[in-house]
Parts: C-alpha cells; structure tokens; sequence
C-alpha cells in the first residue's frame, strides 16, 4: 500500500505534469513544433532513465491509458466535425483508411525487411504498426489552421476511420507470428465483421446517446457532458467486447451526435475538447516514460530508424495516396500536400505495446523503432504542414474564432435555449432588420456580435454577413427557428 507521502509525492507530480504540458501547448506554437513532440520530450525527461522522477515500465498500463485517450481523443474529433464536410470526401478518405494503410505497411515491410534484417512477417508487423494517420496528431496540428476544407477534411476523416484497418492488421501480424495454426480466412473475415459491426454499432449507439441526452432531465447541468463520455466509452466497450471496431464506432457515433440538436451541446463541446486535451497530454508523457532514451538515442536505432522514417514519408505515404485516390477530385499538389500530412503520432506507439503484452519477440525493437519514427514524423511533417500549405497555394479562408465569451445555456427547467447562430452573406435573413423578420412568438434574439463586439439588439438592428446571433428559443421551436434562419436567398423566389 503506498504510504502518504508517496501519495503526496504522485499528486505533485501529477500537478507539475499537467502544469508543464498546458504550457508546452503554447511553447509548440511559438517554436513550430508539434505539442506531442514535446509531451513526449517531457516524459521521456521524467522517466527512469531521464531524471528518475517516474521510474515507470509498465506496457499493459501505459496501453490501457491510451486506448482510453484515443476514445476521447476521437470522441471530441467526431463531435467537431461536420457531416456535410465529410460527405463531400467519404470516398477518398475510406480509400485511404483502407487501401492508403495497406499500400503503406506493404512498402514499410519490405524496407523493414532489408534494414533490421527481421523476417517478412516481423516487417509486415512494423509497416501495420506505422501504417496509419494519427488522429491525435492530426486534429492538433490541424486545428485552427486555414487549409483547403476538402483537403483537412480528407485527413480528419482518413485519421478517424483508419485505426481499425491498423489495428486488424497489427493484431492479425501478431497472431501470425505467435500461433501456427492462424486461418489467413478468419483473418479476413474478421476485417469485414470489425469494419461492419463498428459502423452500424456506432451509428446505431451514437443515435441513442442523442435521444437520452435530449431526453433526460437532470439536476446538474455539468452532468451532461459526462452522460455524452460515458456513452463513447460504452460504445467502445461494447464492440470491442463482440470483436467489432470500438474506435471505428467510437467516431461514427460521434458524429452522429455533434450533427444533432442537442440539450447543452455547447457545454458537452467544451467540456469533451478540454478533457481530450487533458488525456493527449497524459497519453503522450505515459508513452514518453515507457521509454528509454538510452535505448533510443543508440547510433544503430538513430541510423535504421531514420532511414525507415525517410522511408514512410518520402516514398511509402506518397504510394498510398496516390495510388488509392485515382479520379477523386484532387489534383498532383492536393495529393502531394496529403502526402506530407500523414502524420503518425499516439497510435503507432499504443500498437508498438502489443507486441510487448503478446510475448513477440524483438518487441523492444518494435517499440522503439517506432517510437523514433514517430518523433521523426512529427518533427519533420508537423512542423512544416501550413508551410507546404502556403507553398502548394492550398490555404482556404482565414479560420478567425469569434472574440467573445458569451456563454450558451440550456434553461432545462424553464424548457428554452439560447442558441448561436451565424450569420453568411447568402442567407434570406441578411440584410433584413430584427423587426422584419417572421419570427416564432417564443423566440428573442437576445444578443448580436458584430467584428467581436456586443451589439444590443432592438426592432431597427439590420443583420450583416458575419454577425453572430443569440437566440433565447423554445425547445419545441427550435427545429422551426432553424428551418427559418438557414433559408437561402435564392429559395425567396420559389
């Protein structure tokens, strides 16, 4: 039993960790480096064979802990992204989250073949392990940034749907490896059922959390954004429990539910994207502990593993894009700029444990090659995208959040939201003043932002392009108030 000072000791640590990694958010920015570099540095620093801090090399706990981060991680993604974005690129982004991750562990295998001198299924173990975009990587790098929407929208969805081509292929390389009598068929088959099962549990789970959230009502406010996490988890515990997908359905019911109207949507937002943050920074400084610099930094892990990396960005990513996204709408610095954005970051490395906890061997091999790769990739591809964006004249428009702080509530008593709405300039809405409008009896705009300044509203206020709205509406009228808000000027004439 730890002692209270040991416990003491842990809190501390805990607190300096969390301290250290908000901070590193904004040092990251300012140096031009991606925050999971650093959160990694940090624990690496921390380690057993840093500083000595956190004496830690524990591979089943440190896996447990990311699984439980990609969860929120990918729940918090899902619910940001809008539907429309990732209709419009459904087809490129499946393509790449499936034949993309193929193309890419087949070319790793054979150059992890020749570098380490492993056997063919050890390569094809480390092509599956790194064959995958990251979507923790790439939601941080992404976010706020003024790329092309189709372009960002592609690798949001890539990084959020191809985990489970990833982890099949790792786990069926493991098998492979360490059970003879392995059925390539059940193998496949198993590829299907986890890829099916997981869409239609996560839409189906993702549509329940919905109707619960809108339909309970409960005490605390601050209770419903821990009813919408306990729902992700639930939806990744039930898959995994019938060998379905659960990171696969984890985003897909995401989705469903940030693309819903929803009982405090705002406060679950919130809530989720500072908790995934909290979870990436504790996930990167768990893996970071679990490895050895001495290990790491040696001349033989520092030549292969660069050379592997160099390998993966300049001639393996480039493969998959190219070949599996033929006809789709991009054009030759669309695909190149996809390329260069192939991020690797927590997953690699959660995957690299598998091999650890299954009694593979060279598992430590595994593990810190990858880790070097994924340092690699990072530093090198993380730290230049919106440069090549700029360069390939692929930034779209100036992505500026709104300067206010206004914050949304749902009366739950009293059954009425304030909702926000903004306002673009193709809306039959703009242009008219508030007291022209056709407005429900039980809706009041209560508020008007306007170039991040408070304008109080009255019967003459005009509504211009970009003003941000505050609407105190009924529940029962909200669906009506949007039907009128989100009517197109070119629909006035039919």
């Amino acid at each position: 039993m730890l002692s209270s000072i040991n416990i003491d000791y842990f809190i501390l640590l805990m607190a300096l960790l969390l301290i250290i990694g908000v901070l590193t958010t904004k040092f990251s920015t300012r140096l031009g480096v991606p925050a999971l570099v650093l959160f990694l540095l940090v624990g690496m620093t921390m380690g057993s064979d840093g500083l000595g801090f956190i004496p830690f090399n524990n591979p089943y706990l440190a896996q447990l802990i990311g699984i439980i981060a990609l969860v929120v991680i990918l729940f918090e993604g899902g619910l940001q992204t809008k539907w429309s974005a990732v209709k419009a690129v459904a087809k490129p982004s499946l393509s790449l989250a499936t034949i993309g991750v193929l193309l890419t562990t087949i070319v790793v295998a054979v150059a992890a073949k020749f570098i380490f001198g492993v056997s063919w299924l050890e390569g094809f173990l480390f092509g599956a392990i790194v064959g995958s975009t990251d979507a923790a990587a790439i939601f941080a790098v992404l976010k706020g940034q003024n790329i092309k929407n189709n372009l960002s929208a592609t690798l949001e969805a890539e990084s959020g749907t191809n985990d489970p081509m990833a982890v099949f292929l790792t786990l069926s390389f493991i098998q492979l490896l360490t059970i003879s009598e392995s059925s390539y068929i059940m193998l496949i088959g198993s590829f299907f059922w986890q890829m099916g099962a997981g869409l239609a549990l996560g839409y189906g789970l993702g549509l329940l959390a919905s109707y619960a959230i809108n339909k309970i009502n409960l005490d605390s406010s601050g209770l419903y954004p821990i009813f919408a996490l306990a729902f992700a988890l639930l939806t990744y515990s039930l898959n995994d429990l019938i060998g379905a997908s659960g990171l696969l359905a984890v985003y897909v019911a995401a989705l469903v539910i940030g693309n819903r109207d929803l009982t405090y949507k705002h406060s679950i937002f919130r809530f989720n994207e500072g908790f995934a943050w909290m979870m990436q920074i504790l996930m990167f400084v768990i893996l970071g502990l679990l490895v050895f610099p001495a290990q790491l930094l040696s001349f033989d892990i520092i030549v292969k593993g660069f050379l592997l990396a160099l390998i993966l960005i300049f001639v393996a990513r480039p493969i998959a894009v190219f070949l599996s996204t033929p006809r789709m709408g991009f054009n030759t610095r669309e695909k190149i700029f996809l390329s260069w954005a192939g991020l690797k970051g927590a997953v690699p490395i959660v995957l690299a444990t598998f091999p650890m906890t299954m009694g593979v061997e060279n598992s430590q091999l595994f593990f810190n090659v990858v880790f070097f790769v994924v340092l690699t990739s990072a530093l090198i591809q993380g730290s230049t995208i919106s440069y090549f964006a700029e360069k390939l004249g692929l930034n779209g428009p100036e992505k500026v959040e709104p300067p206010h702080t206004l914050e949304l509530v749902s009366i739950g008593k009293a059954n009425a939201e304030i909702i926000e709405f903004a306002v673009n300039e193709n809306m039959k809405v703009t242009g008219q003043a508030l007291k022209d409008l056709e407005l429900p009896n039980d809706v009041l705009i209560s508020a008007v932002i306007r170039n991040g300044d408070l304008v109080t509203p009255h019967g003459e206020t005009v509504i211009k392009p970009g003003d941000i709205l505050y609407i105190l509406v009924a529940k029962q009228t909200i669906k009506a108030l949007k039907r009128l808000m989100n009517e197109k000027k070119e629909e006035q004439s039919l």
